[in-house]
């Protein structure tokens, strides 16, 4: 691998979610901080929507590693359950025991026993739902159900559900008006700018140890933000490939060679894109033979 090749302690583009590389951009740090503020008014549902591969995951790590420590937390990774797997799980989280063995009134029950004694020791309890938009519809019900569990003051349950845009779609139905209503507080990712792109790059080469000259161009840097439509899983996956083509060739500094390369084996970089990018590099050549031409016949 690359890693000896560049001075690199660890891969830094990898499509793990891995909270040591989080970087604080705007939006990232907005979020949170919608999220902080929904938690502690302890109000219904919260919701954060991301297309594929722009952080949703990593957030939802780091809002864990990050909340109060009088919350108690149950997080389901993976929600395509029925609405008995859904309880099921809700209660393994809470530490209910022999949740797999019983009724659904007496699992029911014992769920709401628990979030009570939870409050009583000065506990709040967030279910937080990764992938949110693979639910089953009848498993969004049982998940508003939820919610209905309350004392005089405050929700017993409060939910967090990272998601895809295909969420908001299935909201928008009349069958989940009374889900929808119950969604305080809401945040869209956005993709990340050029800047923010170039940023990111430089962020995670330096946490994965990077020290030497610059690796990554600015001009790389924005073709780069171009094709990927800034999307942090895409800028991972082609910034991966270029290094281990500069390795590949000897090289130690991107070119438009190289991303060319990676765009041509990236299935999910859209055509169009593509097309982009190999219009911007021939623009980008026939300017130089411009300037060459003109620079000689001047001195003619």
């Amino acid at each position: 691998m690359y890693l000896y090749h560049f001075g690199l302690g660890e891969l830094p583009f990898t499509l793990t979610p891995n909270t040591n590389f989080y970087l604080p951009m705007a939006m990232h740090d907005e979020a949170l901080a919608v999220l902080s503020t929904a938690l502690q008014t302890g109000e219904g549902f919260i919701k954060v929507v991301g297309e594929v591969g722009t952080g949703k995951t990593l957030l939802c790590r780091k809002l864990l590693n990050e909340i109060p420590k009088h919350f108690v937390t149950a997080y389901i990774p993976n929600p395509y359950l029925n609405p008995d797997e859904l309880r099921r799980a809700v209660a393994v989280e809470l530490g209910v025991k022999q949740a797999q063995r019983m009724s659904v009134q007496l699992l029911t029950q014992r769920i709401q026993t628990r979030l009570l004694e939870l409050h009583s020791q000065g506990h709040s309890v967030v279910l937080i739902l990764d992938e949110a938009q693979a639910l089953p519809e009848d498993s969004l019900e049982a998940l508003r159900l939820f919610t209905n569990l309350e004392t005089e003051t405050r929700k017993l349950l409060q939910v967090v559900l990272f998601a895809q845009p295909e969420l908001d779609e299935r909201l928008a139905k009349t069958e989940f008006r009374q889900l929808k209503q119950r969604i305080t507080f809401a945040y869209k990712l956005r993709p990340m700018n050029a800047p923010e792109v170039q940023q990111y790059i430089q962020h995670r080469l330096q946490v994965a140890g990077y020290k030497g000259a610059e690796l990554f161009p600015v001009r790389i840097c924005k073709s780069i933000a171009r094709v990927s439509k800034g999307i942090p899983r895409l800028v991972n996956v082609l910034c991966h490939k270029m290094l281990m083509l500069a390795y590949g060739q000897g090289h130690y500094k991107m070119t438009m060679k190289l991303l060319n390369a990676a765009v041509k084996d990236t299935e999910s970089i859209e055509q169009s894109s593509k097309v982009s990018l190999l219009a911007f590099s021939f623009l980008g050549a026939l300017s130089i033979l411009l300037l060459a031409y003109y620079a000689l016949v001047i001195k003619l």
